[in-house]
């Protein structure tokens, strides 16, 4: 078993309650394989953990940025509390290290599939911290891992939406509106990949892949915008 205690050292505090802590790494497809663990999957956690995050970042951009429009705040947030940046947290934590994972999904090294998991990892353990530790720990965390992030992402101006870029480019330069066609769903419910083109009126651009829709869809604006020279 995962041995919590240097998860709980890089945190830098230990938890009330360590089961709390381990339901958090527990991936659903564990429970399939283990269905007399004690501690249930982590995606109610993740639940959790998703509405924490949203909230601290929220809270963070709208205190420290008084002067900054409701639209650019949006794009920021979405910045810092997507599955790419929550992929990159859990590298930075080592959390793949402490996950509980079906011997299939551990031999899987899809890495789509691997930063999925990772990513909701991430928010479940931000629940985790919030059910055991309250609201000031979970913000600690927050700030000093996700948050830490933004001077990058607005020096980069990583925050600007592909798909919105597109769209302005595509009503500029063609006098058209873009649209998204699902063309095919692979895989289980809990790792679906979806694949998804980009079209202006009849005539597909590019496609897209991606766990979600909007993950998809965000991709496939993006080699759009590259093969268009946009």
């Amino acid at each position: 078993m995962p041995e919590l205690s240097k998860l709980e050292k890089t945190l830098g505090f230990k938890f009330n309650n360590i089961n709390v802590l381990r339901q958090a790494m527990v991936h659903r497809s564990y429970l399939n394989e283990h269905p007399e663990f004690a501690s249930g999957h982590n995606e109610r956690l993740e639940f959790l953990g998703d509405a924490v995050l949203e909230i601290a970042v929220t809270e963070y951009l709208y205190l420290n940025y008084p002067e900054t429009p409701e639209g650019d705040l949006t794009n920021w947030r979405a910045s810092l509390v997507n599955s790419k940046m929550l992929y990159l947290i859990a590298q930075e934590l080592n959390l793949e290290t402490y996950l509980y994972l079906s011997r299939g999904e551990a031999k899987d090294k899809n890495k789509k599939s691997r930063q999925y998991i990772l990513a909701n990892a991430v928010e479940a353990l931000i629940g985790a911290i919030y059910l055991d530790q309250g609201m000031p720990k979970a913000k600690e965390l927050i700030l000093s891992h996700i948050v830490i992030k933004l001077p990058e992402i607005l020096k980069t101006q990583a925050y600007l939406d592909p798909k919105s870029r597109f769209q302005e480019q595509a009503q500029d330069k063609r006098g058209v509106t873009p649209h998204y066609n699902i063309i095919s769903e692979e895989g289980p419910d809990h790792a679906k990949t979806f694949n998804v083109g980009l079209y202006l009126e009849d005539k597909l651009i590019s496609t897209g892949q991606g766990l979600s829709k909007q993950e998809a869809q965000v991709d496939a604006a993006a080699k759009g915008l590259k093969l268009l020279n946009w």
